[in-house]
């Protein structure tokens, strides 16, 4: 579950970001994502069902100086879910399965706002 992930060029990467509704607790919200995360990995890990790999991130309340142009240095709390798949098409069909669909609501019931964005891979490397 806390293991290293390697990710292979070409592979989508989908990054939602999910802001929480105020007074929720991250323990609700870590079981939610858990569940949800866990059916995806079960019904569409590996080859056929295009899932790669995933994270999720709790933001910290860091906002970088140097590396913000924006003059606002204030985010609501937020937790951003990155998944990797073999095409969106794939991922499209992962959330379209109702089980998916009924841990995701759950999900969505202690946010304000979710929304997902679809990223191609154009440069990664290593240190």
């Amino acid at each position: 579950m806390f293991d290293a992930i390697s990710i292979p060029f070409g592979a989508k990467m989908l990054l939602n970001t999910v802001k929480l509704k105020p007074g929720v607790s991250m323990d609700d919200v870590e079981i939610a994502i858990g569940e949800m995360c866990n059916v995806v990995k079960a019904a569409y890990g590996g080859n056929t069902g295009g899932f790669i790999a995933g994270q999720v991130f709790k933001f910290s309340g860091f906002v970088s100086d140097e590396g913000s142009i924006s003059p606002s240095r204030s985010a609501d709390e937020h937790v951003a879910i990155v998944t990797y798949w073999r095409s969106f098409e794939q991922h499209e069909k992962s959330h379209a399965d109702e089980l998916f669909r009924s841990k995701f609501s759950a999900l969505a019931e202690m946010c304000t706002e979710s929304k997902e964005l679809g990223y191609d891979i154009l440069w990664q490397g290593e240190a």
